[in-house]
């Protein structure tokens, strides 16, 4: 098979993948406890993952933060070694795992618990009926597809779906709260990105 062929392929798989993630009403759970933890009681966003799903959840903390929600990325294995100090009483987490069975990310959890009982999680997963998923307040399931690598082990298939389910988080809460462009220049002061969102400031 060409380059070319293998190209068109893992798109349209990756595609299909995307077209097919499931909706259901954890995602507008997901979005509320955002915006009630974050924009209601001052709180923030907790996101965390291990390995590729950590690099999907720094991510999308990045993503949330630059976007008028305050977000932070916390590694699972620190956490265990003091970074769990960097929660507080009214944040929301956001956990990444493929597997649902990932162990730090399990820990993590409990760890959490253990400090704030009623800190909310949502979780995006591969397997909705996993120890974490049942762990969650909202779950938030990729499509059943295999992954695009030749030994369906790499993740990633997996990793695109969780990307952009982060994607429609981050877009939902944008709505819900109403930012602007703006907003969106104060934290923009420099780069292309920055330049572009002055470019007309009552947008």
């Amino acid at each position: 098979m060409s380059i070319k062929e293998s190209m068109a392929q893992i798109l349209e798989a990756e595609s299909f993948a995307i077209s097919n993630i499931p909706y259901s009403e954890d995602y507008d759970k997901a979005v509320e406890l955002v915006v009630e933890h974050v924009h209601h009681r001052g709180g923030k966003l907790v996101t965390s993952g291990m390995g590729k799903a950590g690099q999907i959840a720094m991510n999308i903390a990045t993503t949330f933060c630059s976007t008028g929600t305050p977000a932070v990325n916390l590694h699972p294995s620190e956490a265990q070694h003091g970074d769990l100090g960097v929660l507080q009483p009214n944040d929301v987490m956001l956990l990444v795992s493929n597997s649902g069975r990932t162990r730090e990310i399990i820990d993590l959890v409990s760890l959490a618990a253990g400090l704030y009982p009623d800190i909310p999680i949502i979780v995006i997963t591969g397997n909705g009926d996993s120890e974490l998923a049942h762990k969650a307040q909202a779950t938030l399931v990729t499509a059943p597809v295999p992954e695009v690598c030749p030994l369906q082990l790499t993740p990633t298939t997996s990793t695109t779906m969780m990307t952009v389910i982060g994607d429609i988080l981050v877009v939902n809460v944008m709505k819900a709260i109403g930012f602007t462009r703006s907003q969106y220049a104060l934290r923009h002061h420099g780069g292309y990105l920055g330049h572009k969102s002055r470019e007309n400031e009552k947008q």
